[in-house]
């Protein structure tokens, strides 16, 4: 006999059953939160082939610092070991309370700065470009007749006997609100941007050298997105359809960086330009490997302008709320 005090389990277990069926409903029927959008963005060139004004050096190489609703975070670091460092202090960019860096690839043009930058600022802050974000397949061994061809091996021990540390994306991340890591890009298109001389080491055997690891930032802005890339060896078109699956119907309001067309023929600069165009693309800061002949033609075929598609210069900026500007060289 059941006393009047006891119940069976069962007269719990249903309506408990119940109520989590319904929360669970009511959680995926309630719609996802909107992305996050920067409000506030400053690109600043550190390190590219051109100097705009009397201020800093040009190098073939390429680094940006960028900062955005109070997060700061550095772009690569330049191809010789203290440029980007000379750099910044001749344009008064403090880097001291930069914490992390992200390595498009593994590229000496790149990377080269690293370890004086992380040795030297982390004298004022121990926390100073000590989070390095880099994409799978950076360490990858590049081997040649004459040695190993890639530095980022070696770095990567002294990095981190400073106390470093690198964080290895193998897919998209946010960074921090608003602020994406591509990670490897699919290549869609076959936009073919590097010498096809080296190979490199994978899971799968020694194949050539596409950069498989390339990767760019992503910023999520009102304006639209601003994509900051090094080389852009994935192509750029391969990195703004990356963007668009992740941002769908996102307009392109900045690209900011070397895209690797210095050397493209005509027809695929038309190409380019053209694809650019279905993306909105706003505006064109095209540094490094770009190609000066590159901006201009990809300038003309886009309907783009003096202003919004220039050849970045040491120290040239861009903000959403004034876009381009750079030194009377490159105006």
């Amino acid at each position: 006999m059941i006393s009047p005090f006891r119940f069976p389990a069962a007269c719990f277990v249903a309506p408990l059953l119940l109520l989590a069926s319904l929360l669970a409903a009511a959680q995926t029927d309630r719609p996802a939160a909107p992305p996050k959008q920067i409000q506030t963005l400053k690109v600043t060139v550190l390190s590219t082939m051109l100097v705009g004004d009397t201020t800093g050096a040009g190098e073939w190489g390429f680094s940006a610092v960028v900062e955005a609703d109070g997060h700061k975070v550095l772009v690569d670091t330049g191809a010789h070991p203290e440029t980007v460092l000379n750099n910044a202090r001749d344009l008064h960019v403090d880097l001291s309370d930069v914490h992390d860096v992200i390595l498009t690839h593994n590229h000496s043009d790149h990377v080269t700065g690293l370890l004086t930058l992380r040795r030297e600022l982390m004298k004022k802050d121990p926390a100073a470009l000590s989070t390095v974000h880099v994409s799978q397949g950076i360490f990858y061994s590049r081997p040649a007749a004459d040695g190993e061809h890639n530095s980022m091996i070696a770095i990567r021990k002294d990095f981190e006997a400073t106390g470093g540390k690198f964080i290895e994306h193998s897919g998209w991340t946010e960074v921090f609100p608003g602020a994406w890591l591509t990670g490897p890009v699919p290549r869609k298109y076959p936009e073919h941007n590097w010498s096809s001389l080296g190979k490199v080491q994978t899971p799968e055997g020694l194949v050539e050298d596409t950069i498989p690891e390339d990767q760019s930032l992503v910023l999520n802005t009102p304006q639209g997105l601003v994509v900051i890339t090094g080389c852009g060896h994935a192509g750029i078109i391969n990195i703004l359809t990356d963007a668009g699956s992740e941002f769908p119907n996102r307009a392109v309001y900045g690209v900011v960086g070397g895209i690797h067309l210095f050397a493209a023929s005509d027809q695929q600069l038309d190409w380019t330009a053209d694809e650019m165009k279905e993306f909105h693309v706003a505006n064109l800061l095209g540094a490094h490997c770009t190609g000066i002949e590159a901006v201009y033609r990809l300038r003309q075929r886009t309907g783009l302008s003096r202003k919004s598609a220039v050849v970045a210069t040491v120290g040239s900026t861009f903000t959403l709320s004034e876009g381009i500007t750079t030194g009377p060289l490159a105006k």
